[in-house]
């Protein structure tokens, strides 16, 4: 199922930027909008922020159970975050899917270049074993999956405008992990994160657009 959660970015002309997520059909407007969008006209998929976002700094765990030092492991180098978690009945997998038929559209130089992390928003099922059985298959194998404590992981949305909700079991015994939908793209020039993609992205759209995402240019 889909959520629209609305972390808002703030504009002059107070438009809203709408998060979809996997789960109930409730909202949330708790988050607090952390950096200003221009939005490049209705039909592109991509949005270049105004105010590019800092990389949050978070050391996780990856689906080794190795340390890994978001900030430092991905410095200078195209890459590509999104929060989710492996139950997702819907948009998580078809996000992972549409990476990796982007990815493999690349050439092989630029697909050494990007980086693509995972970062489960339900750590205590998604641990690195689980993660690792279920990237390759939803995505590519060589996408990084994290998890690690919620609160880091949560913190460390945030910082990105995204809203993510502790997981909740249901009446019929399922777990359901709200959570906001959309892809960041870090420039490698500046680590900065500088264009949002929603749920809505095609693997065609991203396929045109990572070239110029990895030499740190607006698509």
């Amino acid at each position: 199922m889909r959520k629209n959660l609305v972390p808002a970015a703030a504009l002059a002309i107070a438009a809203v930027l709408t998060l979809s997520a996997c789960g109930s059909d409730s909202d949330d407007s708790s988050s607090k909008p952390v950096a200003d969008v221009s939005t490049q006209g209705q039909q592109k998929p991509a949005t270049v922020l105004d105010q590019p976002f800092e990389k949050p700094d978070l050391v996780l765990k990856d689906t080794k159970g190795a340390t890994y030092d978001l900030r430092e492991a991905t410095k200078g180098k195209p890459t590509l975050i999104y929060f989710g978690y492996t139950n997702c009945p819907d948009v998580c997998p078809l996000t992972m899917s549409n990476l990796a038929i982007a990815r493999k559209s690349l050439t092989k130089a630029e697909q050494d270049q990007l980086q693509v992390v995972f970062i489960t928003t339900d750590p205590e099922r998604d641990t690195s074993a689980e993660l690792a059985k279920w990237l390759p298959a939803a995505g590519d194998p060589s996408f990084t999956g994290l998890t690690g404590d919620f609160t880091d992981i949560q913190a460390g949305a945030r910082k990105l405008g995204i809203a993510i909700e502790a997981p909740e079991k249901q009446k019929d015994g399922t777990v359901l992990s709200m959570h906001g939908a959309q892809v960041i793209a870090f420039s490698p020039k500046t680590d900065a994160g500088y264009v949002l993609y929603n749920d809505d992205t095609s693997a065609d759209d991203y396929a045109k657009d990572l070239p110029k995402i990895i030499k740190g240019e607006n698509p």
